[in-house]
């Protein structure tokens, strides 16, 4: 019945997959979600179940009874980009985005009693890594100065000053600015801001024209690619692309956009990873308490004592924020709380 009346709704265009049925996929729903109830109905249903399967149902099995504890495992050398993963349980996507997923964070508690959980996290460091990379001194400036930069982006696309910038303008230049680093295409722009493909593509062209030097850096980039078939890290840590030559076009396109992509990654995994060691090192040199117990890609996680928080967060700061001279700074955001919710 449901169905029936969903596809038959005014307004509804249903859209088909490859094998000719309807798709259901999330990216489908939410295009709908305001055509019919019954999508949302669906999308929480979904969300729901995903929580309870993924965290709530299995995460009390990996309490090891020894301490009574959740330990990961962590894998040094299993991601193509660098960056460490987590397994058995993966403690790397614990939800963020929803507020329903939210709430599993606050079953992440500190181990004293009367302790607790503080989060260090960089700020943009992928778009900060971007800038240094690409001598954009757009880029560069703006973080010097502590500018909003996707107001500034958003200024230079539309040509107006950043106090004319609108929400809706800086949400369109943060997508490009992140998109940019991962080889965007105006299909995948156009998808992202559910705008036509012409506006998508006019947004791109847009942005190289103000941004010339991203625009440059991308294209040496791709040529030393095609020339010695690798890429760099700032740390000189190679990725490998045996397919940026493919004569497919699809996967010449895929790795082209790797290419572009794992430099800024790549070092930005570097970082994090000569970060944890300098912290480690930090923490045990002056005899703190407080133990690192985390670490989701751009973040470090700490089981914190209360009397050790102001000392732990500044040592913190400094070991992240000077781990690498470039030519814009790295900046740390640091805060605690109760539980992982609160402390992020």
């Amino acid at each position: 019945i449901y169905t029936k009346s969903f596809t038959d709704a005014p307004g509804v265009h249903w859209v088909c997959d490859e094998s000719g049925s309807y798709s259901t996929d999330e990216e489908t729903l939410l295009e709908l979600q305001d055509k019919h109830p019954i999508v949302n109905d669906i999308l929480r249903f979904r969300e729901l179940k995903k929580l309870i399967n993924t965290y709530i149902d299995p995460f009390p099995s990996f309490i090891a009874p020894e301490s009574g504890k959740i330990h990961t495992t962590f894998n040094q050398a299993l991601t193509a980009t660098g960056r460490l993963s987590s397994s058995k349980p993966n403690l790397q996507n614990i939800p963020i985005r929803t507020e329903r997923g939210k709430e599993i964070r606050k079953a992440f508690v500190p181990s004293r009693p009367g302790g607790v959980i503080l989060s260090a996290d960089y700020s943009q460091i992928e778009l900060r890594i971007m800038a240094h990379l690409s001598c954009d001194m757009h880029l560069i400036n703006a973080f010097r100065n502590g500018q909003d930069v996707h107001a500034m982006t958003a200024a230079k696309i539309f040509g107006i000053t950043p106090e004319e910038v609108t929400s809706d303008q800086r949400r369109i230049a943060k997508t490009a600015n992140f998109g940019i680093m991962y080889g965007i295409s105006a299909f995948g722009l156009s998808q992202r801001l559910h705008i036509g493909r012409a506006e998508a593509k006019k947004i791109i062209e847009d942005y190289f024209a103000n941004f010339p030097a991203i625009s440059a850096y991308i294209e040496d980039t791709l040529a030393s690619a095609r020339e010695f078939g690798y890429v760099e890290t700032l740390f000189g840590r190679r990725r490998y692309l045996p397919d940026i030559n493919s004569k497919n076009g699809t996967v010449r396109a895929l790795a082209e956009r790797t290419a572009i992509n794992a430099p800024i990654q790549g070092t930005s995994a570097d970082i994090i990873k000569l970060a944890m060691i300098n912290v480690r090192k930090r923490i045990s040199e002056e005899g703190l308490k407080s133990r690192m117990i985390l670490q989701i890609h751009d973040e470090l996680l700490f089981d914190a004592i209360p009397e050790e928080v102001d000392r732990l967060s500044m040592i913190v700061r400094e070991e992240m924020e000077n781990v690498i001279e470039l030519s814009i700074p790295l900046t740390v955001e640091c805060d605690h709380g109760n539980n992982w919710l609160e402390a992020h």
